[in-house]
């Protein structure tokens, strides 16, 4: 199951809002301009987005400035399709555009791996199996900025310790577990 977030600091304080982001977002590109809108001030807007004990991510964008990203386990999140939002090509150090030549031998003209039946079974989200973002083709633990949160009170440390209830923790730490509990 999976839980998606807009955290908005404001003069008052953090507000909340829910987002089925499969609705709106296909790119990180269409999640930042989606997390400017709920902050016509550009203030420091947390895209917190969590699949239940798998993984979790924070996506922070201050203004105009490019998204900051920060996923907690990529090979799981890479199973995900609100994970593919997040692993861009940079985040996982590729050019843009570039196939590994080692996952293509392994394709049959079908499509599928070599051994692979067409009729494996979907994950939870109906993605294949080894499908294009495969979780072999990212690193497993965390990935991206850890000290995305460090002016807001969450250091790397902490960060990179939080378990099952991340997002909960990280709200807590901002003051805002009622304001995000309000849209869970």
């Amino acid at each position: 199951m999976y839980f998606a977030a807009l955290l908005a600091r404001t003069e008052d304080g953090w507000e909340a809002s829910d987002t089925e982001l499969l609705d709106n977002v296909e790119t990180l590109s269409d999640l930042a301009d989606l997390a400017r809108e709920a902050s016509p001030e550009d203030d420091t807007v947390l895209v917190l987005i969590e699949q239940e004990d798998a993984w979790f991510g924070v996506v922070r964008i201050d203004g105009e400035e490019d998204p900051r990203i920060y996923v907690s386990d990529a090979a799981a999140a890479a199973r995900s399709s609100y994970g593919e939002i997040l692993l861009t090509d940079e985040l996982l150090g590729r050019d843009p555009g570039d196939v590994d030549v080692a996952d293509l031998d392994s394709l049959d003209l079908d499509g599928t791996e070599d051994g692979d039946d067409e009729d494996d079974e979907d994950d939870e989200d109906g993605n294949a199996e080894g499908g294009a973002a495969s979780a072999d083709a990212v690193p497993h633990g965390p990935l991206g900025d850890p000290g995305i949160l460090d002016d807001l009170g969450i250091g790397e440390k902490e960060l990179k310790s939080l378990s099952t209830d991340a997002l909960t923790e990280i709200a807590e730490s901002l003051g805002a577990s009622e304001t995000l509990e309000t849209v869970r």
